[in-house]
């Protein structure tokens, strides 16, 4: 039987680590200590104060000119026109959606490192979309788009196995890693000592002495209640080479708004697994956080692999200040794929469609996951069917949502009946009027938390992946998804959803009216700031 911690003692837990703890109280007294200056120099307040007005006025002339989503402007616009004294420092501390321009060239060298090694598979794209456009033109068009502007090639889907819970990846990706032979390469938004890690971590141990190489990436603030403070020096002493993307400081920052939100993992570059679970025990159920946790998770084998190992070697490149050579990692140009066992009964695939796995980074001007995602809802023909955990969306979402039903097309949504972030879901409900009223319909998982971000339509089209429809994995955070077409794990992805659909209450025009009126009003407030969120 699962184990049940309550969640009041597990937050109240988390709180009271000591760095956590500590960086709380060290911010804090920033603010004590910015105060305390203003205050001292309160006789300087008309310099200052002119001084911010016009800092704010800078800031607001950027903001309406730059290229970011109308929607974050607004969010921002308002407190800056509010708080004139504070609201433009505070957009250059938590608003600005970019890296430092440093750090940004460096990120970008290894783009290109990344585009190169793909270079080779891209070519061979060309020949692809050929064929795919004799059988579907709109499959073509997405592809096409992929390759050219998001940077990643087509493939033909060998191998793919859609895993609809969090307990089915766990039990494959055991499996695929006690395989590994040359190197694992992971890498994860949250990592928690529980279960789950704990018996990967033991694979990993056991592979690092049978000369495997093995290498581990985590967000440190996706860690930060979950991993104490110098986790990876323990790693790294247990022969697990590891590094933290764009670790935490004490102090007020330009670089925390960019987090690393991909859930990777690459064995000897003939397996990937992607999807919203990351390596902590509610995502198996092994604990109850926020109910029943629905999750999903993608294997691929064969070709397509190289780019989730691309995607890989090129964000450790940057981390660890290294410039590997990718071509030593293409260990599949070795093996015959018709010797590859597909799956534990070795039975051969026939699948005659197509994998493409795809990277969204915030660096490049390019929204790649919202693009994928829009392509799918204007070109669906009878249905899309979207499972996610927040829905906060920017405009041109929700009129591609409501046009396409209102056209006709069956437009299903899943979200959490069970929250973890309260002024998130407050937010995620109040686009449910404009929705419903258009003929989307909204469906919350009452079991508890869905986690999943998948789209499948029309029978033919799917992604599954880490992103969410909201505006920090849209626009701010390094993501990753597989978008397929006519592979078997389009019906499967279908049909999960609709045994998910089971256990799903629909929201009706009635439900929402019945919100009480303060929630509502408070919801409509927190929407105006939904991009900060």
């Amino acid at each position: 039987m699962a184990a049940i911690k309550t969640q009041s003692f597990r937050t109240l837990r988390k709180m009271l680590m000591p760095r956590t703890f500590f960086l709380m109280i060290a911010l804090l007294g920033q603010m004590i200590i910015l105060a305390a200056v203003i205050s001292r120099f309160n006789e300087y307040f008309t310099v200052f104060y002119a001084f911010s007005i016009f800092l704010s006025l800078m800031v607001f002339l950027w903001v309406m000119n730059s290229q970011i989503n109308p929607a974050y402007k607004i969010a921002w616009i308002i407190p800056i026109l509010l708080f004139p004294i504070f609201g433009g420092l505070f957009y250059l501390f938590l608003g600005r959606s970019r890296l430092s321009r440093k750090i940004a060239q460096q990120m970008k060298a290894y783009e290109m490192n990344t585009m190169k090694a793909l270079m080779n598979q891209r070519s061979k794209t060309e020949e692809y979309l050929l064929e795919l456009e004799e059988s579907n033109l709109d499959s073509a068009i997405q592809a096409r788009y992929i390759n050219h502007y998001g940077g990643y090639p087509l493939y033909p889907d060998f191998y793919s196995q859609y895993l609809g819970t969090g307990e089915k990846k766990f039990e494959r990706l055991l499996e695929e890693l006690d395989k590994a032979k040359h190197y694992i390469f992971m890498e994860y938004f949250i990592i928690e000592e529980g279960l789950m890690w704990n018996r990967v971590l033991e694979i990993l141990k056991k592979k690092v002495e049978q000369g495997v190489d093995v290498r581990l990436i985590y967000d440190d603030v996706g860690c930060i209640f979950t991993l104490p403070h110098g986790y990876d020096k323990r790693l790294e002493a247990m022969g697990i080479k590891c590094c933290i993307f764009n670790p935490l400081i004490p102090i007020l920052s330009l670089r925390q708004n960019n987090r690393d939100h991909r859930k990777i993992t690459v064995i000897d570059g003939l397996v990937a697994f992607t999807g919203g679970i990351n390596l902590a025990d509610e995502y198996i159920n092994e604990i109850e956080k926020f109910g029943h946790w629905k999750d999903t998770a993608i294997l691929i084998k064969g070709e397509a692999v190289w780019s989730f190992t691309v995607m890989f070697l090129s964000m450790w490149g940057y981390l660890r200040g290294v410039k590997e050579k990718f071509s030593d990692f293409y260990l599949a140009s070795v093996f015959q794929e018709e010797n590859i066992l597909l799956s534990s009964t070795g039975r051969p695939f026939t699948s005659k469609g197509y994998v493409q796995p795809f990277a969204d980074s915030p660096l490049d001007n390019e929204p790649v996951s919202e693009t994928v995602y829009l392509n799918l809802i204007y070109r669906a023909k009878k249905y899309v069917y979207i499972t996610t955990p927040y829905l906060i969306l920017a405009s041109e979402m929700v009129t591609a949502l409501c046009a396409s039903a209102k056209g006709g097309v069956d437009v299903r949504i899943i979200t959490p009946h069970k929250w973890d972030k309260r002024m998130v879901h407050a937010v995620t409900r109040t686009f449910y009027k404009t929705l419903i009223e258009s003929g989307v319909k909204i469906y919350e998982y009452t079991p508890g938390f869905m986690h999943s971000k998948t789209f499948v339509v029309d029978d033919v089209h799917g992604v599954v992946g880490t992103i969410n429809m909201d505006y920090r994995s849209l626009y701010l955070h390094f993501e990753c998804g597989v978008w397929m077409t006519n592979t078997n794990g389009i019906h499967e992805l279908k049909d999960d959803f609709q045994e998910t659909l089971k256990v799903c209450q629909r929201v009706t025009m009635e439900d929402y009216m019945e919100i009480k009126w303060y929630k509502a009003l408070a919801g409509s407030i927190l929407r105006i700031f939904a991009p900060m969120l």
